[in-house]
């Protein structure tokens, strides 16, 4: 069984491979944002070179996918939430939603 990634409302979960027809997503002043927060101006991240992230919308939902091809893990850090490591590979990046009565919507850190 793969290992999921949790960091906040950011979920990482390893997939065999990244779909076709996707787009890179540009660099953020040289690091690859995963999520902004809505509300502090926080960040997930990493600054790696050897790693992109690139996004495609499927059945009017945009979803994120990471490639890491360093020979090491690689570090995604928060300002609030502890720096976790992920080994290179490919990963599907998810953020999480909360219910609420109202409407179905992303959890903010």
């Amino acid at each position: 069984m793969n290992q999921l990634y949790r960091q906040g409302d950011v979920l990482i979960i390893p997939v065999a491979a990244i779909p076709n027809k996707t787009t890179a997503v540009k660099r953020d002043n040289g690091l690859v944002i995963l999520a902004h927060g809505e509300i502090t101006g926080h960040h997930h991240s990493i600054a790696d070179r050897q790693v992109e992230l690139v996004t495609t919308e499927q059945a009017n939902e945009l979803r994120m996918w990471l490639e890491i091809t360093t020979d090491e893990p690689v570090a995604l850090v928060h300002q609030e939430h502890d720096t976790i490591m992920l080994p290179p590979g490919r990963y599907e990046v998810r953020r999480q939603r909360e219910y609420a009565p109202e409407q179905i919507r992303q959890v903010a850190d």
